[in-house]
C-alpha cells in the first residue's frame, strides 16, 4: 500500500513542481545555476562541469536531473589584470514521476568581468537568456479513481490526458564578486578567498499552460543570494571550505548550508603554475528543514569530482526512508588557454 501512496504522492506534485525550478546540493559545482555573473570567474582558461542527481534513490518514482554546462574567458590577461569577458552555455534535462514531467533547457550567458588590478578583488555582471520546453503524460500515473478496493486496477478509468507540451523563453541576470587573498600573498598556506553574489532568475516570467483550455501559469521569479569561502590554516595542509544559497521563488524557499575541511596532498606552486595543487575534501551540507547532505570531493589536475546523498529528514520520510544521491564531475583548464598561445598561469 505505500508503494502506491507513494506513486499518487510524487505524481502530484510533478504536476504541480512548476512553481519551482530543478535544484541540486553540490551548489559549489553548478555556478551558472546560481549566478549567470559566474560565468568565467575562476582560476584557469576553460572549465566543463556535469551533474547527475538522482532523486528518492530506489523509490518506484523517481526525478532524474542531468545537466552539462561549460564556460570560457575571452581576452583575459596572463595576470588575469584586466577586463574580460565570459561566456557560457549549459543544457539540463529534468524528467520526474510517473507522469515523467520533463523539463529541458539551454541557455546562453554573457559576463563582463572587471578584475581591480592585482589586489584580487573581481567583480562581475552576467546575463543570460535561453528557451525551455516541458511536457507529460498521465498515461503512466495512477488515479484514485482506480482504487478498486483492494488495489490500483489499471483498467479503471483514470483521468482524459489534457496536457500538452511547450516551449518557453527565459533571461536571467546577476552581479558576482570574488576576493582572492592569494594573489596578495606569497606565502603557501595562508590564503583566503571569497565569493559573495546575488542573482535574479525568470526575469520575464514566461508564462505555462500545462492544459489546453486552462489559464496560463506564471514562472515565478527566482532571486538567488549565496556566499562562500576558503580559509587555508596557516602551516598546514588543511583549509576550512564554507558555503551558504538562499533561493526565494513565489512563496517557496530554500536555503543551503555547508562545510567542508580539505585536505591538500600536492602542493602547487604559486609563482609558475607547474605544478597545481591536490586536495580532498569531506563535510556535511544542510537543506533547511529537508535533508543532512553528507558529501566528498576530489581535486587532481584540474579535475574535480563530487558525490552527494541527501538523507531526508522532512515529513516525506514518512512515505519514504530513502536519500538522493548525486554526482558531479568538473575539468577546468589552468595551465594555458587553448585558444592563445604564451599564456602563463597566473
Amino acid at each position: 500500500m505505500n508503494r502506491y501512496i507513494i506513486t499518487v504522492i510524487v505524481s502530484i506534485v510533478s504536476l504541480i513542481s512548476f512553481g519551482q525550478d530543478l535544484h541540486f546540493a553540490q551548489s559549489f559545482q553548478t555556478p551558472l545555476f546560481i549566478n549567470p555573473g559566474a560565468a568565467g570567474v575562476y582560476d584557469g582558461w576553460e572549465r566543463v562541469i556535469i551533474n547527475q542527481r538522482n532523486q528518492w534513490l530506489g523509490a518506484g518514482t523517481q526525478f532524474n536531473t542531468t545537466a552539462i554546462g561549460a564556460d570560457i574567458n575571452l581576452g583575459k590577461s596572463t595576470m588575469n589584470d584586466k577586463a574580460h569577458l565570459g561566456l557560457g552555455i549549459q543544457f539540463f534535462n529534468d524528467v520526474g514521476g510517473d507522469s515523467k514531467f520533463g523539463n529541458q533547457a539551454g541557455s546562453l550567458t554573457l559576463s563582463g568581468i572587471l578584475p581591480m588590478g592585482r589586489s584580487g578583488h573581481t567583480i562581475s555582471l552576467g546575463i543570460q537568456g535561453g528557451f525551455g520546453q516541458r511536457k507529460a503524460t498521465l498515461s503512466n500515473v495512477s488515479f484514485l479513481s482506480q482504487w478498486n478496493g483492494e488495489r490500483f486496477d489499471s483498467a479503471l478509468p483514470g483521468e482524459i490526458n489534457t496536457l500538452t507540451s511547450f516551449t518557453y523563453i527565459d533571461a536571467s541576470a546577476g552581479l558576482y564578486y570574488v576576493y582572492d587573498g592569494g594573489k596578495n600573498s606569497f606565502q603557501r598556506d595562508n590564503d583566503f578567498k571569497l565569493k559573495i553574489g546575488a542573482s535574479v532568475f525568470h526575469i520575464n516570467q514566461p508564462k505555462f499552460r500545462y492544459a489546453g483550455g486552462s489559464a496560463a501559469e506564471p514562472l515565478y521569479r527566482k532571486y538567488v543570494g549565496h556566499i562562500g569561502f576558503v580559509k587555508e590554516f596557516s602551516g598546514s595542509p588543511f583549509a576550512l571550505d564554507a558555503n551558504a544559497v538562499q533561493f526565494i521563488q513565489g512563496p517557496q524557499m530554500e536555503t543551503l548550508l555547508g562545510v567542508m575541511l580539505r585536505y591538500r596532498f600536492v602542493n602547487g606552486t604559486k609563482i609558475t603554475g607547474n605544478t597545481q595543487e591536490a586536495f580532498f575534501g569531506f563535510g556535511t551540507y544542510y537543506r533547511f528543514k529537508d535533508a543532512i547532505i553528507p558529501s566528498i570531493m576530489i581535486d587532481w589536475k584540474g579535475f574535480q569530482f563530487g558525490i552527494s546523498y541527501d538523507v531526508t529528514i522532512s515529513e516525506l520520510r514518512r512515505a519514504y526512508r530513502g536519500g538522493s544521491l548525486e554526482f558531479s564531475l568538473s575539468f577546468t583548464n589552468r595551465d594555458h588557454s587553448l585558444f592563445k598561445t604564451r599564456k602563463r598561469r597566473f
